[in-house]
């Protein structure tokens, strides 16, 4: 029996292509949010669940950030990278002159800010739910309208492209993670991901925990802060590590970590993906 693995739908978006990548044998589920995702992984209705953690241009998730700190009962058993491209896509013979809406998710929008600064500065932006729910969104307008959409949506939708990659920053990919009941085994090329938080606020205590890692030479891939959503002013610590939870001396350090935190949780250990 082939593996079921959730994604963020419909079909068409980024996400299902990230699920098809890390699983091409798995039967698909989209769902309609990344709550929703989580919600059946945890109900084990499906056994995976695909997710957009950050971009390179737009950085974080803020859905998925905040589904890993105060969630309970996942954890990243997987990560990878997809390159982004998104197409300006419409009804045939649309004229792109005399467009005035572009439909599309807020990220694809951001990420394409140059190309609509300069090409189509006559029209206004409108966020969608999705790339995919951009084009339905573009097909019922009764204006003239366009959407950014990959170029697999305009395929599903028999709608023409009229500018194909036409992304601000070429250099530009999202990271998806894959999230399960368990983490995954070492491999000996591994990620962990962890979070916390400190009780008190004085000098030095976001550099003690630094130091440990320093101290054992353990990388850090990624350090940034996200609001507590307790109070103004407290923040949440977000860390990637190269190394896996259950090997020396990852484990020690963070046990040790863990000793000067007031909240403190492992995300998950994982596959490092290839870049």
């Amino acid at each position: 029996m082939s593996k079921t693995i959730a994604y963020l739908g419909p079909p068409g978006t980024f996400t299902e292509e990230a699920a098809n990548q890390y699983d091409p044998t798995a039967t698909r589920h989209p769902m309609p949010s990344i709550s929703a995702i989580a919600a059946s992984v945890i109900a084990n209705t499906v056994d995976e669940g695909v997710v957009p953690i950050e971009n390179s241009r737009e950085g974080s998730v803020n859905d998925t950030l905040d589904l890993l700190i105060h969630g309970s009962g996942l954890a990243i058993n997987n990560e990878l990278v997809l390159p982004v491209v998104h197409s300006l896509v419409a009804k045939p013979g649309t004229d792109l002159n005399k467009v005035e809406l572009i439909y599309s998710h807020p990220n694809a929008l951001g990420q394409c800010r140059e190309f609509i600064e300069q090409e189509l500065t006559q029209a206004k932006t409108t966020p969608s739910l999705s790339t995919v729910a951009a084009v339905e969104d573009m097909l019922a307008s009764d204006k003239v309208a366009v959407a950014i959409a990959r170029q697999r949506t305009a395929d599903l939708y028999n709608v023409e492209v009229l500018v194909n990659d036409i992304l601000s920053d070429q250099i530009n990919a999202t990271r998806f993670v894959v999230l399960g009941k368990n983490d995954h085994l070492p491999t000996g090329n591994d990620k962990t991901s962890i979070c916390l938080a400190f009780s008190g606020d004085k000098p030095g205590l976001l550099h003690t925990v630094l130091g440990e890692f320093a101290k054992h030479k353990i990388n850090l891939t990624k350090v940034e802060s996200r609001p507590s959503k307790e109070s103004l002013g407290r923040y949440i610590f977000l860390i990637d590590l190269e190394g896996h939870r259950d090997v020396e001396p990852i484990e020690a350090v963070l046990q040790e970590v863990a000793s000067h935190a007031s909240i403190f949780k492992i995300f998950g250990s994982y596959p490092r993906f290839p870049l």
